[in-house]
Order: structure tokens, then sequence, then C-alpha cells
């Protein structure tokens, strides 16, 4: 007991991010999981984090409304965005969906409710690290629940080939738009969390980096099972503090490690480092 009470002293502030970038990565995961490369969820979680953080720091809502409202906020948003733009494929909807992030930045900056390029400052910290990983459980299960439904299976099939399922039948463009909305829905809600439990949001925290880590989360973990995006979340959040235990504390070292790592899973685990799981597993064989 003594042991955990001083990991979490040390690290509580780590297993939180973990937890909170892991969520995040989940929902990008879900566009991914039907074919859609958007870059928009770094902006979904800040239109969640921002609504939740304004209605508890103006309005005096309570936690769990400011945090469900951002969520549901990043996806009637979503549901808007999504159907024009999920009618552009591969880089095109990238850069449509990193232009809204653009946009979503922009007013952030601009506007005086959000705190301008300061931001807000002074949320109140009611995320607690039960909460995180209870959400992330509940995610985690929704997420395995529906890889097994008719809407998982039409995800796969979109991503698979989304001519040869509209042939037969898949409503593409509903799926696509669902899974957007999901895919935001969990954005926001990541955003909202993460507004509480670092007293300060800001727009740059919400740009182009975040978006691009968020998909380095994917494709590092890899996008063929939901677990995928958890690991990768969970490497490269930990990474930092990794080799800073080992003696290596300069940022643009440490940014370099995380490139290595990328380039070498993409030159040899395509399908990301999930897939070292059902090697080993094939390589043991069926149990008897």
């Amino acid at each position: 007991m003594a042991f955990l009470m001083h990991f979490f002293a040390v690290y509580g502030n780590l297993v939180n991010f973990i937890g909170i970038n892991a969520l995040m990565a989940l929902g990008l995961y879900v566009t991914l999981s039907a074919g859609q490369l958007s870059l928009g969820n770094a902006a979904f979680a800040g239109i969640g984090g921002y609504t939740a953080g304004i209605l508890t720091m103006q309005f005096h809502a309570p936690y769990i409304l400011s945090i469900t409202s951002g969520a549901m906020l990043s996806g009637i948003v979503a549901v808007l965005i999504g159907l024009p733009v999920l009618r552009l494929r591969g880089v095109f909807l990238a850069m449509a969906t990193l232009s809204f992030g653009e946009v979503v930045r922009i007013a952030a900056v601009n506007l005086t409710i959000t705190g301008g390029a300061q931001g807000l400052v002074g949320i109140p910290n009611k995320t607690t690290t039960g909460l995180i990983f209870t959400v992330l459980a509940l995610t985690g299960y929704f997420m395995a629940k529906l890889r097994q439904s008719r809407i998982g299976w039409s995800f796969e099939s979109i991503r698979e080939d989304e001519a040869a399922a509209a042939s037969l039948g898949v409503n593409t463009t509903f799926y696509k738009t669902v899974a957007f909305t999901i895919g935001a829905i969990i954005s926001g809600l990541a955003g909202g969390m993460y507004a509480h439990l670092n007293f300060i949001i800001s727009p740059g925290e919400f740009g182009f980096s975040a978006a691009v880590q968020l998909l380095i989360y994917n494709i590092v973990g890899g996008t063929r099972i939901w677990y995928g995006p958890l690991l990768g979340a969970t490497l490269l959040t930990a990474l930092p503090e990794v080799l800073r235990g080992i003696g290596v504390t300069a940022g643009p070292i440490r940014m370099c490690v995380n490139g290595i790592i990328l380039l070498l899973v993409i030159l040899f685990l395509p399908n990301g480092l999930i897939s070292l799981l059902s090697r080993s597993s094939s390589i043991a064989g069926p149990r008897p």
C-alpha cells in the first residue's frame, strides 16, 4: 500500500495523462476503423474541453453535466461537419478536417469567452484517476461490442473497400458519419476531463501537433483492434518519463526517439505493435 501511495505521488500525473491520451486515441480509432483519415479529433477535444470549462467556471454547472455537454456538443458539430466533409477521401479528407481544427483554434484565440490566447485559467480540478480509467474501461468495452455489431462490420467493410460495401447495400455516408460522430463524442469527453485535470487549457493544446500525435498513437499501436491505440498512447506518453529516468533529458533527443520508433513500426510492423501479440499467439499455437 505504501508503495502504491509513493508511486502515485511521483507518477500520478503521468498515469492520468496516459488515460486521457488513450481515450483521445480511441476517439480517432473509431474514425480510422471506417477507413476515414481524420485530423479533426484534437479540435473536437478542444470543443469539449472549452465547453466543459466554460460551463463550470461561468455557469457553475455540475462536473458531470459539464463534461457530458462538451461531449454532446462535439458530436453535434461532427454531424454538421461530417455530412459535407466525409464525401472526401484520403488526404483530401485529412486536409479538410485539419482546416476545421485550425478554425476551432483560431476561434478559441479570438473569442473572449474562451480566454483568448491565454486560454481558460483556474478550471476546478475535479477529474480523478478512478474516473479516467473507469471511463476508459467503459469505452473499451463499448468498442469491443461495437466491433462485433452490424455497425462495426459496416465500418470494416467500408475500410476494406468502400465501393464494394456500397454495392452490397451498405449506406456508406450514414456509417461514415456515425463513426465520425462517435469519435468526436469520445474526444470531446476526453477534452472535458482534461480541462478539469490540468487547471488550464489553451488553444495551442488542440492544434496541429496534437492532431498528428493522436494519429501516431494509432499507427504505433495498430488500428486493426481497439486496444492497439491504447498500447500506442501508453508507450508514447510514458516514453519521455522513461527516457528521463535513464538520463535523457533533452527534448530534441526524446522527439528523435519518438520518430525512430514510428519509423521502425512503419517499416517492420505496418499493423502496429499489436501485431506482435498476434504473432506470438500464432507461434505458440492453439491452446490444447
